[in-house]
């Protein structure tokens, strides 16, 4: 009966003499004063001829019993209990919880920048990429038909200046999306401003159309390059949270305001000067943001390089010269003379398709860095969103184009009239984005581009419901363009947050360009399927020709618009309101993006799974060695 006192007695008088045997200055605290597990195990190895066998196995069950992991949460419960120890929201005084920590961090400034004046260098420097995409291609749909008739192009050749631009930027942007991701987004931002800047003054002094066209081409190089990087920038700098939101709001509003900005220009250079006014304005402002890039942005330069990203030379090929030749085909077929019967129509669209298919197995299958990882779409909702996102960037394509010329030519407006009719979207844009930024974290995204969809399904609504010659613009216009800024502006805000922030930092770079290629190909699409619905609408209604840029320069100066015409321009926002709608049920049935809160970055919360994993397998190890040793014991 004495003999389990007697055992107790003895393990404890043992586990007095380990202390003994520690140093004393393991005594003062800290990770050091634990005594050494290996030392405590050869001090017992050493004494084990000096205590009996079942004494022994006693005292190594005790051990195991206060390791238990109940145990640890019993004295866990008893440091909670503690007066003074830990508060009721289980956080010590004195110390920051994970939650406040993280809350604290999304609102404050980037370490990246040593003042506000400082960052609001770089947010200026990267919102101009924003004004100037917009500039060249709202801009030139208001000066266009003045190019045409001063270059005397031919009508079925119209729409490639303004396809051409569009066209390169959309097959470009995954390849520099992985150049800016290797070599660093400064050098290609500021890069691709000095490029855009050169081929701007060149464009102004085009002399026909093959220049002209060659001239836009090379000019969406620049925005392929500074769009990708000055959207990986942003989504390096910032980490989720309040501040992210506003700036990435300010740089959507910039969007309406380039667009204004374009219109206000070419209207003025189309009523005052000469056309080639607008692209020598644009070269200049394009050379401001060059300089001020320079300066303001932050060299991440060494950072990327250290990350060993590679090109994927193979896929890059394959999908720019698939997507060329298919949009190609798609554009040109309604001014072929044999429409999609035509051999190289036919042929350019087959072999396109062909080439992006190849890329689809390459891209998964065979590429050791692949431009378009297929964990990409791993992510929640990303597939239902890239469609939604094609269809809404495409009707904004279309009714950019299409509205303007829907102003100019059958509602009878000058280039003036236009600007000012323009106004309400361009302002509308910077107060929606500015504003909504402050709420972007306490309005779930799923409720917002639903919102956004109603909007996209209105703007062309009332243009293609609009009585033509004469509407008015109170009741059409004004509204239509309201919904327009409403819809592209938190579309641009909520996805770009959306998918930059479910990105690691080694992928921002092709996060900007899967965004901006996203809106680009839907744009190209769009506007050649658009192109297409006008030209058949046209000749049904017993037309001479499709609705082209120069039927309306023409049509504008006369002011007869045949019905014909006026058909096909409301074919077209038909069309467009079809696929908004589209893409609103893809919405509501298959997206869902909650609030923009301040979290934890991805790369934190893989790092966060990965040391969980770590220290379960660290466990799972020390476990398996105490079993082990437990098991030497006994032998």
């Amino acid at each position: 009966m004495n003999r389990p006192v007697e055992r107790q007695a003895s393990a404890s008088h043992d586990h007095e003499l380990e202390l003994e045997q520690v140093p004393a200055s393991s005594s003062s605290g800290g990770i050091d004063a634990a005594p050494c597990p290996g030392r405590v195990h050869s001090q017992r190895q050493e004494t084990q001829n000096e205590v009996p066998r079942e004494e022994r196995i006693s005292r190594l069950q005790e051990t195991r019993l206060q390791e238990r992991p109940d145990a640890i949460e019993e004295n866990i419960q008893r440091t909670r209990e503690t007066p003074g120890t830990i508060d009721e929201n289980n956080v010590i005084p004195g110390f920051e919880s994970e939650r406040a920590r993280i809350e604290r961090l999304g609102r404050e400034r980037p370490p990246q920048f040593h003042s506000l004046l400082a960052e609001i260098g770089f947010c200026f420097s990267i919102s101009m990429s924003q004004v100037l995409a917009e500039y060249f291609v709202s801009g030139f749909n208001v000066v266009l038909p003045s190019i045409v008739t001063k270059l005397n192009i031919p009508s079925e050749s119209s729409t490639w200046p303004a396809s051409a631009f569009s066209l390169v930027i959309s097959s470009f942007l995954l390849g520099f999306g992985r150049l800016a991701d290797m070599h660093g987004g400064y050098p290609a931002y500021v890069l691709g401003f000095a490029w855009m800047t050169v081929w701007s003054v060149i464009a102004g002094f085009s002399q026909n159309a093959l220049m002209l066209n060659f001239c836009r081409a090379l000019q969406g190089l620049g925005p392929a390059s500074f769009l990708v990087s000055g959207l990986m920038l942003l989504g390096s700098i910032y980490r989720p949270g309040p501040r992210k939101n506003v700036v990435f709001s300010i740089y959507g509003a910039c969007a309406p305001l380039g667009f204004f900005a374009g219109i206000f220009f070419a209207g003025l250079c189309g009523q005052y000067l000469t056309w080639r006014w607008y692209f020598w304005i644009g070269a200049c402002l394009c050379a401001i943001t060059t300089v001020a890039a320079y300066f303001a942005i932050p060299s991440d330069v060494a950072e990327r390089r250290a990350l060993g990203i590679k090109m994927d030379w193979y896929g890059a090929i394959l999908i720019f010269a698939g997507l060329v030749l298919v949009v190609f085909a798609i554009t040109d077929s309604s001014h072929a003379p044999r429409g999609w019967a035509t051999p190289y129509i036919f042929v350019t669209f087959v072999v396109g398709a062909l080439l992006l298919a190849v890329a689809v197995y390459v891209e998964g299958w065979v590429a050791e860095h692949p431009l378009v990882p297929p964990d990409l779409f791993r992510i929640p909702y990303m597939k239902p969103l890239a469609v939604t996102l094609f269809l809404m960037y495409g009707c904004l394509g279309v009714y950019l184009f299409y509205a303007t010329f829907y102003m100019e030519t059958i509602m009878g407006a000058t280039p003036l009239q236009v600007v000012a009719w323009c106004v309400p979207m361009a302002l509308g844009g910077c107060i929606i984005s500015t504003v909504g930024g402050f709420f972007l974290h306490l309005v779930p995204g799923t409720i917002l581009i639903i919102v956004a969809g109603i909007a996209w399904t209105i703007a062309p609504l009332l243009f293609a419901i609009a009585p033509a010659p004469h509407a008015n613009y109170w009741a059409y216009v004004f509204p239509s363009m309201i919904c327009a800024t409403l819809a592209v502006d938190i579309t641009y805000s909520v996805t770009n947050i959306f998918i930059s922030t479910n990105m690691p930092k080694k992928r921002q770079g092709l996060a900007g360009a899967f965004i901006n290629s996203v809106l680009y190909l839907g744009i190209s699409f769009l506007l050649g399927f658009a192109d297409i619905t006008a030209a058949q609408t046209s000749s049904s209604s017993s037309s001479s020709s499709s609705v082209s840029s120069s039927d309306s320069s023409s049509a504008a100066k006369t002011g007869t618009v045949s019905a014909g015409e006026t058909k096909a321009y409301k074919s077209v926002f038909w069309f467009e309101m079809a696929c908004a709608a589209t893409a609103l049920v893809v919405a509501i049935a298959f997206v869902r993006i909650t609030e923009a809160k301040s979290d934890m970055t991805f790369d934190e919360k893989e790092a966060e799974k990965h040391a969980e994993k770590d220290v379960t397998a660290v466990d799972a190890g020390a476990m398996q060695e105490q079993r082990r040793r437990v098991i030497l014991q006994l032998e």
